[in-house]
């Protein structure tokens, strides 16, 4: 642990300027409220209810800044704590906070393990950081120890098919440049990585692009001195021994094998979710993480699909954007894992997609179309699975009455 705190408080990670955040903010999965309670709690969480959020490992506070400003710009209430080892990386994320003008967020210097002291919890992110603790699966246990009654987790952890490479580099770089600062060892490992031949399947390995980046990048992928990776079996198997179950993934398409099998090949009859899961895994070869939310054994709740008072939001799209390209199209085109997936729509569901507004349920927009139920279900429905499936459209009460 102690190399590991001084690599981040040499090279925070990542990388950030907090004067960016006068200019954008950086979102992704998971920590999206929406996305959390379309996988957490049906699409029906009481927003008007304080939520209390643990950032596990925060870092320099992509994960916190994108929960608490979501938060406070839709006017929620939240009570966040963030808790890093790193105290430079602490201070990254507080001075984005602070261009934000964030308040009610809690910083505390310190390690996950200690989840259940800063607890109970209704949320905790914990991205890019299980991976990285000498015993992972202490990690998860600290974190579902730190859930409240009704709470739930999204977390990230690496995955190994899409890092080929990283692992014999790793090995190379621990075997050749131990004992140094973390500064000299940056500067000789960037000299023998110009070396590295064509071949290596690092440098065949077009997903890989963090040490590109940054020095704190390049540091993190290739010199980390603590480092593993999960497949979705294996993330399963840590869950469970957690006491905690798969509530979802933002992608779920992405792990469905039969999206990859030709018309004449079908699954394996009784194959479980999670065997399904690592069967895709395996077909596709380029995951390069698990991004997965989770919830105490026995309380996962589906999402609401197609019940007439779920409110659909579309994610960082424009809805009458997209309803022109669907209409134009009968497609779109979506970037998933550095692939791009052809997500076919009918035509005559563009002046649906064109409905949704985060605040209207589904009888409203059903309504509003003037469609009787069955045609607005024949229409609805392959809206609902290729978006939904992509991650691009969740159901959640979080705008409800905003």
């Amino acid at each position: 642990m102690d190399e590991m705190r001084a690599q981040y408080e040499a090279f925070p990670y990542p990388e950030r300027d907090p004067e960016d955040e006068r200019r954008r903010l950086i979102t992704g999965s998971p920590s999206w409220p929406q996305e959390m309670d379309h996988w957490l709690w049906g699409g029906a969480r009481d927003w008007a209810q304080p939520l209390r959020v643990l950032v596990a490992g925060g870092g320099t506070g992509d994960g916190l800044i994108q929960i608490a400003q979501t938060m406070a710009q839709a006017g929620r209430p939240a009570e966040i704590t963030y808790v890093d080892l790193s105290s430079a990386a602490r201070a990254v994320a507080e001075a984005r906070a602070e261009v934000r003008a964030l308040t009610g967020i809690r910083f505390e210097t310190g390690s996950l393990l200690d989840a259940g002291v800063f607890g109970p919890f209704d949320y905790v992110d914990c991205c890019g950081v299980l991976h990285h603790l000498p015993d992972p699966q202490a990690g998860f246990d600290a974190l579902a120890g730190a859930l409240a009654p009704g709470g739930g987790i999204g977390l990230m952890v690496y995955a190994p098919l899409g890092r080929a490479g990283v692992y014999p580099l790793q090995a190379a770089f621990s075997a050749l440049l131990g004992g140094m600062t973390p500064e000299a060892r940056l500067a000789a490992a960037k000299a023998v990585f110009d070396r590295v031949p064509g071949g290596h399947p690092f440098r065949r390995n077009p997903h890989l692009v963090d040490h590109e980046a940054s020095d704190a990048g390049f540091y993190d992928l290739l010199l980390h001195s603590s480092d593993r990776a999960f497949s979705i079996g294996e993330l399963l198997d840590a869950l469970k021994s957690a006491g905690l179950e798969l509530a979802g993934v933002p992608e779920p398409a992405v792990y469905d094998p039969a999206r990859l099998l030709p018309a004449d090949v079908g699954l394996p009859a009784g194959l479980s979710e999670g065997d399904a899961m690592a069967l895709a895994e395996n077909l596709r070869g380029t995951i390069k993480l698990h991004i997965a939310y989770a919830v105490p054994a026995g309380a996962r709740i589906a999402p609401p699909m197609g019940k007439p008072q779920a409110i659909p939001h579309l994610k960082g799209a424009d809805p009458r954007r997209l309803a022109q390209a669907v209409q134009q199209k009968g497609a779109i085109t979506v970037t998933v894992g550095g692939t791009k997936e052809t997500l076919k729509l009918p035509r005559a569901a563009a002046g649906l997609i064109a409905l949704i507004d985060g605040r209207t349920d589904l009888a409203a927009i059903r309504t509003r179309a003037g469609m009787d139920p069955i045609a607005f279900a024949s229409l609805w429905g392959p809206v609902e699975r290729a978006l939904c499936g992509f991650g691009q459209m969740h159901y959640s009460a979080f705008l409800k009455g905003v």
